[in-house]
């Protein structure tokens, strides 16, 4: 089976990460630049990468591969995750795909270009429990579809 990669420093959502991966008898990779606790077990493992401006992305980039499912908040990520043939999700349950990945990409570039203007943004809403019910989903039926298309 393949398996999951996380973005972690900042990923809210690592305890349903554990919950599927352990259902469906996943691997799962915890790739940060601060240390993280992982369950124990060969199935989990903690990456920890150096300080460096986007080396957990890079590391996850130059691991994932077809058929695997990343978790990230990160578009750019994303981006190059699914020209490798992997999956990505956000932790909020947003499944990007190469249909919709170019309107993401097109749509931080303005929001990073109206920052630059200096004209003021909101940031994203809280975390609720609405994203995390919507994550589990997902990723279940990421692993569903990867699954599937494994047949």
């Amino acid at each position: 089976m393949h398996e999951i990669y996380v973005d972690a420093d900042s990923c809210p959502v690592k305890d349903e990460i554990v919950r599927v991966a352990t259902r469906h008898a996943l691997s799962v990779h915890v790739v940060s630049n601060q240390s993280q606790r992982v369950p124990e077990g060969e199935a989990f493992r903690a990456v920890l990468v150096g300080d460096g401006f986007d080396e957990a992305d890079d590391w996850i980039a130059t691991h994932a591969g077809p058929g695997d499912i990343v978790v990230t908040a990160d578009i750019l990520l994303a981006a190059r995750c699914l020209a490798l043939g992997a999956r990505a999700l956000t932790p909020r349950g947003r499944v990007f795909a190469d249909t919709s990945i170019g309107e993401a990409l097109a749509a931080r570039e303005t929001q990073a270009l109206l920052r630059e203007m200096g004209l003021p943004s909101k940031g994203p809403p809280p975390f609720t429990d609405k994203d995390r019910s919507r994550f589990l989903q997902r990723l279940d039926e990421l692993v569903h579809a990867v699954r599937r298309a494994q047949s």
